[in-house]
């Protein structure tokens, strides 16, 4: 999954599968977890959002949505 760059203390990149609605994020720290389930009106509001990381506490950590950390990043 292609993902873009992000301006935030803790988030480097995010990308967004639309078919599969699968959010994949990548944090500073090298460590990738996607989230299933994802409306796309949520990836735009993150990806559009002045603080991303508070966007993606808000809407993502507290979605409660599925997720899964991913091996050999």
């Amino acid at each position: 999954m292609e993902r873009k760059a992000v301006e935030s203390s803790n988030l480097a990149e995010i990308g967004y599968d639309e078919n599969d609605q699968t959010l994949e994020v990548k944090f500073k720290k090298g460590v990738v977890y996607q989230y299933y389930e994802v409306p796309p009106t949520t990836y735009e509001e993150l990806i559009e959002a002045d603080s991303v990381g508070k966007v993606f506490q808000q809407l993502v950590k507290g979605g409660g949505y599925r997720y899964a950390r991913m091996e050999g990043e």
